[in-house]
């Protein structure tokens, strides 16, 4: 395994590397990586974390309009029953 100290730049193979990108294991300079949640990667790793979280706030945003739907649904249905339910009693039993 060689160390960080030995490597250059991906893109760049003048400059020095500085940090290895978790997700794709290369080497990259200090202009080729960005931090991201807290780790330092590369652009096109980067790019490629975008499009899942994308992805999976989208699903996130259904998930939750049909919870809420549903939700709703079952409140009009136990008012729904309940005031059928009232309706029920006599109204004898009120006086």
């Amino acid at each position: 395994m060689s160390a960080l100290v030995d490597q250059r730049c991906s893109n760049h193979a003048s400059r020095e590397a500085v940090v290895r990108c978790p997700s794709c294991r290369r080497f990259f300079c200090r202009e080729c990586v960005t931090e991201h949640r807290g780790r330092m990667m590369c652009a096109g790793c980067m790019a490629a974390a975008d499009r899942v979280s994308a992805d999976r706030s989208g699903w996130r945003a259904a998930l939750w309009s049909f919870s809420a739907a549903g939700g709703f649904l079952l409140a009009w249905l136990v008012f729904y029953y309940l005031g059928a339910m009232l309706a029920r009693v006599p109204s004898d039993f009120f006086e």
